[in-house]
């Protein structure tokens, strides 16, 4: 068994794979696409997060490849219909590292509020901008929350300690017992829109989702809205977004990913360069907490595959 992982790994979740399968060949290097492509084809297992491309390409070009780990949960770098067709079992670690992604996102909007950033860039440039930078208060505030997957749950349970009037929207139907529970209010997508004061995008990106956040869904928004996408590039249509921002429609924004990654164009560096935008690499689940869980839950995933595959 030849397991290549062409992503950084958990080191506890590498040491128990070797223990695991003490005879599979196990190989840990990132390779570009060509070099990856060669290589593939002794590959049993490849296991990934989210830098690499698994393609059909990729894929074509491994014989022998019966697994395709993926240490996180979105499957949108990975080709799974190609998989499917060549019988290839996808796995992924859904909710692993929802809680540091909602961490995030509460740091964000706090960030927004009190000026943080800006203070911080403030003072090292030399001013002192106390009076400019008077900040709001999250607790109190109706914080909506659209897609109420691993990410959404934590997100709401977190904000029961700022007592936020919290809704969600999701196309799914909550019962009365969930709603009580994480303390939230299903209600509409419009009515969502119109009576948040923060509003985070949790949902993947497909195509009933792509800029589901738009100049007419902003305008339906409250007045000083901010707005947190850790999710996935595409869901705010990002032209209008910083229309909005100019404008003084939109308070602030936290993004974590974008339409284009890395963001490196002159529309980036103009949006970038406002004072209520606040940034991160796509960072959403980089903690040592998460990469660890996320680790080790592809790891025993991939090992009970093997067994059966070894078994059979």
């Amino acid at each position: 068994m030849r397991i290549h992982i062409n992503d950084p790994l958990d080191e506890n979740a590498l040491q128990k794979l070797k223990e695991k399968l003490p005879k599979a060949v196990i190989t840990s290097e990132h390779l570009d696409k060509d070099n990856l492509k060669v290589k593939m084809k002794d590959v049993d297992v490849l296991i990934v997060r989210s830098a690499t491309k698994v393609t059909k390409e990729i894929i074509e070009s491994a014989p022998k490849l019966k697994i395709i780990g993926r240490a996180g949960m979105g499957l949108d770098n990975i080709d799974v219909e190609a998989a499917d067709t060549k019988n290839i079992k996808v796995l992924n670690t859904p909710g692993q590292n929802a809680l540091s992604v909602a961490e995030l996102i509460i740091g964000m909007v706090i960030d927004i509020y009190r000026n943080i950033t800006r203070a911080t860039i403030g003072l090292k440039e030399g001013k002192w901008e106390k009076k400019e930078l008077e900040g709001l208060e999250l607790s109190g505030k109706t914080f909506g929350i659209i897609g109420f997957g691993y990410v959404g749950k934590n997100l709401a349970k977190l904000l029961i300690g700022f007592d936020t009037t919290t809704l969600v929207h999701d196309i799914v139907d909550l019962t009365e017992l969930e709603q009580k529970e994480y303390k939230v209010s299903q209600v509409p997508f419009e009515e969502l829109l119109r009576k948040s004061d923060i509003i985070s995008l949790n949902i993947p990106k497909n195509e009933k989702t792509y800029h589901i956040i738009s100049e007419p869904e902003m305008k339906l928004m409250k007045d000083n809205v901010v707005i947190v996408n850790t999710a996935r590039g595409g869901l705010i249509d990002e032209k209008a977004l910083l229309k909005y921002l100019k404008n003084g429609k939109i308070y602030g924004v936290g993004l974590d990913v974008f339409e284009e990654e890395p963001p490196a164009n002159d529309f980036y560096k103009e949006l970038f360069s406002l004072p209520n935008v606040i940034v991160t690499p796509h960072i959403g689940a980089s903690t040592k907490e998460a990469q660890e869980r996320v680790g080790i839950n592809i790891i025993d995933r991939i090992i009970e595959e093997v067994h059966k595959i070894m078994a059979f």
